[in-house]
């Protein structure tokens, strides 16, 4: 599945999001709910000067956007590098905006540097 064929969230499924999106972002909200719903997304982290690494990241699907969302992500199929995040639903599906908007600039389906630094807990 490609996000070109994701039908949108409904308008008041959206609606429970929009105090915690802004600007442009909203564009893209109805998509990553939908996307969001499905709980799980294959992509590829882009690395420099080499071979981009594949990875399977899968998530429980919160009713809340304040509900706790626990992201799994395993890369190139191999349980040693496989890493768990907790946040809020609404926090997660910004980071998918910010995936789709990256999507749709550089054909790649990644999430941003900001979600791998709370992934690997970098600024902890």
């Amino acid at each position: 599945m490609t996000f070109e064929q994701l039908q949108p969230a409904t308008t008041q499924q959206a609606s429970v999001y929009l105090p915690y999106i802004q600007g442009t972002k909203r564009n893209f909200l109805p998509y990553a709910i939908s996307l969001y719903q499905k709980g799980v997304l294959e992509g590829h982290r882009k690395i420099e000067a080499s071979d981009n690494i594949p990875f399977v990241a899968s998530w429980n699907v919160a009713t809340l956007p304040s509900d706790l969302t626990r992201c799994r992500m395993q890369f190139d199929g191999n349980a040693d590098l496989s890493y768990e995040v907790m946040m809020a639903s609404f926090e997660f599906i910004v980071f998918l905006i910010e995936l789709m908007e990256n999507y749709k600039r550089y054909r790649v389906t990644d999430f941003s540097q900001t979600f791998y630094r709370k992934l690997l807990r970098i600024d902890e």
